[in-house]
């Protein structure tokens, strides 16, 4: 090799070295911005939370509330204010049904308004912190930044999911009761089933979920089960190959501008037993309209994955109950999980 020819090489590889080294350090420096930014979001969210729950209290020392709902009220609104982050979504989306419950025309009209100021800043504020979290868990979610670790030890933000009042002070109908039954499907190697979507009011926010749906009028928990499942993946299964339910979540939460009460039942479908080597096919031809229209994509994930990814998982809590489920036989009891 030619000392020209060495010496145009190395200077390439100083150029490439040099470029990638200021790369890294604006994605790295950007990364730590997202990182406060988020954590900026999430204290403004805490405040307007805290607020909120204040306002609440307020409402239920107010003349002219029944004294069931007023200490119904002030209980959840305690409640909210003492829990801790992990399970914080829960307790406020009980304070916001016990809200929306609270007849507003028996309030002062001072208080009133400034509960629903309050509740407009917590909409606001939550809107925030989650397009901060969005911007983050997408900046980490980069190839290039997963390789390298580029987002060191700082922990990985989640949305904060609560349902929302209407901005207008109109609560728009309590939320609408939905009953699911879900079922955690795990193929040969034990991975399990899930599916990718969005809201249509917010296509750059997408979730993975499990297979699952909701339960007809007069249908049962194990038939609604066995009925989503046909229909999202294709495979019919008979009620003996069900177990569960063994899980139990409750959730409010809003979708293409509805808020439901969901209360969703999990079963677990194991074929790795069944002695079928022919390769699973996923076929979802059996989805409704707006399931073509909301679900991007479905994959299996192993337990090491779900623990690994930056990506948001429902339930919130299948990366640590799963490796539990799946190496000990169901007792019948059914677990709350979130």
């Amino acid at each position: 090799m030619s000392t020209g020819l060495l010496i145009t090489l190395l200077a390439v590889a100083l150029v490439v070295a040099l470029v990638l080294g200021l790369w890294l350090a604006a994605t790295a420096n950007r990364l730590d911005r997202l990182h406060v930014r988020t954590d900026a979001a999430w204290a403004a969210l805490d405040a307007a939370l805290a607020r909120r729950a204040v306002v609440a209290r307020a409402a239920a020392a107010a003349i002219g509330l029944d004294g069931v709902v007023a200490d119904k009220l002030r209980a959840v609104a305690e409640r909210a204010e003492q829990t801790e982050r992990s399970e914080r979504e829960e307790a406020e989306n009980a304070l916001s049904l016990e809200l929306a419950a609270v007849d507003r025309g028996k309030l002062p009209l001072a208080l009133a308004a400034e509960l629903l100021d309050a509740e407009q800043r917590v909409v606001i504020a939550r809107r925030v912190h989650n397009d901060a979290v969005r911007d983050t868990l997408g900046q980490r979610r980069r190839r290039l930044v997963r390789w390298l670790k580029l987002a060191g030890t700082a922990p990985q933000p989640e949305y904060f999911e609560i349902v929302e009042p209407s901005l207008t002070g109109d609560p728009g109908g309590a939320p609408l009761p939905r009953p699911s039954a879900r079922v955690l499907l795990l193929d040969r190697e034990r991975r399990v089933l899930l599916f990718n979507g969005h809201d249509p009011g917010r296509p750059d926010t997408r979730w993975w979920f499990t297979v699952g749906g909701g339960v007809e009028q007069g249908e049962d928990l194990r038939s609604a089960a066995l009925r989503e499942l046909a229909e999202e993946t294709g495979i019919e299964l008979g009620e003996q190959d069900l177990v569960g339910p063994m899980w139990r979540r409750r959730v409010v939460f809003s979708f293409d501008g509805r808020t439901y009460d969901g209360e969703e039942w999990f079963f677990l479908a194991d074929l790795s037993g069944n002695g079928n080597e022919v390769e699973i096919r996923i076929d979802t031809s059996g989805f409704t309209d707006v399931e073509h229209n909301t679900v991007d994509g479905h994959r299996w994930w192993s337990v090491e994955e779900l623990r690994t990814t930056e990506e948001t998982v429902y339930p919130v809590q299948l990366p640590t109950l799963l490796p539990e489920l799946l190496m000990s036989t169901w007792d019948g009891t059914v677990r709350a999980v979130r």
